[in-house]
């Protein structure tokens, strides 16, 4: 039995700059699946994304999925892209499996949890207030630097995550603390800064997009204060779902979401093309 790609359309090349195509997975002529790659609208033209990989149920557990998604890789570095991503939804664990057998590494993974109609309180001794002009500018530079590193630790060459980060900070952030829909607040527990927290309106819930407590106040609880506050402000906002990032390795971070009662709805993951 031989298992091809066989495209369906020609290369596409698409409004915001990446090229894609559509591909029937085949055996033997006989089309049992489908498939779809493109390039990154971030990374460019040197990272491919394979967004979708269907094998028709009674063609499962044969290995067609597998050599679909290597000859996906071969088509791939044909284009010239040094790395290959792709996301796989938590449900399906088949997917994460065969995703993780041939190489792909867990970047990150997004988490949500529903929330109720009343704002948890914050311990005593805690308050929120909004972030000063005085404390965004030295705030917003180190969550550049910090974003960058992020992305570098997995697989990100610099230049691409700096690319990554300016974009980005400029796309949720374009009129800095008055962006619309956005709470960029300091947390404080008896009269001293503690943490900080950015929280804002995205596609209908709330997400957080960064939450630090200060490293000499770890360990006394001032993260799960944090994440209490951006529930708190999602709810006063009308949200009933918050959804965050969060990277892997992070294993603290991870730990306190989970006991929170976020769940995992997928994961990120990669690979470099060799």
């Amino acid at each position: 039995m031989t298992t091809t790609l066989r495209p369906t359309e020609p290369l596409q090349r698409n409004a915001d700059g990446t090229r894609s195509r559509r591909f029937q997975v085949c055996v033997n002529g006989r089309p049992v699946g489908v498939l779809h790659l493109g390039t990154h609208p971030v990374f460019g033209d040197a990272v491919a994304r394979m967004s979708r990989l269907r094998i028709e149920e009674a063609d499962r557990r044969r290995g067609r999925g597998t050599v679909a998604a290597l000859a996906a890789e071969e088509v791939a570095r044909g284009w010239g892209c040094k790395r290959i991503e792709v996301t796989v939804p938590a449900d399906a664990a088949p997917a994460l499996r065969l995703a993780t057998a041939l190489g792909y590494v867990v970047r990150n993974r997004g988490m949500e949890k529903t929330l109720g109609d009343t704002p948890p309180e914050l311990p005593p001794g805690s308050r929120a207030r909004p972030m000063t002009e005085a404390e965004y500018g030295p705030w917003l530079d180190k969550g550049h630097e910090d974003y960058i590193r992020d992305w570098v630790e997995r697989g990100v060459p610099e230049s691409e995550a700096r690319t990554k980060s300016e974009r980005d900070h400029a796309a949720l952030l374009p009129d800095g603390l008055r962006t619309p829909d956005v709470f960029l607040s300091v947390l404080e527990h008896e009269g001293t800064p503690v943490g900080t927290l950015w929280v804002a309106s995205l596609k209908g819930r709330a997400y957080v997009f960064d939450v630090e407590s200060d490293p000499a106040r770890r360990g006394e609880g001032h993260g799960r204060t944090l994440m209490l506050l951006a529930e708190a402000q999602a709810i006063a906002a009308g949200h009933r779902v918050i959804g965050l990032n969060v990277f892997a390795g992070n294993t603290p971070a991870e730990r306190l979401y989970e006991s929170l009662g976020y769940e995992t709805r997928q994961y990120a993951l990669y690979k470099t093309l060799l």
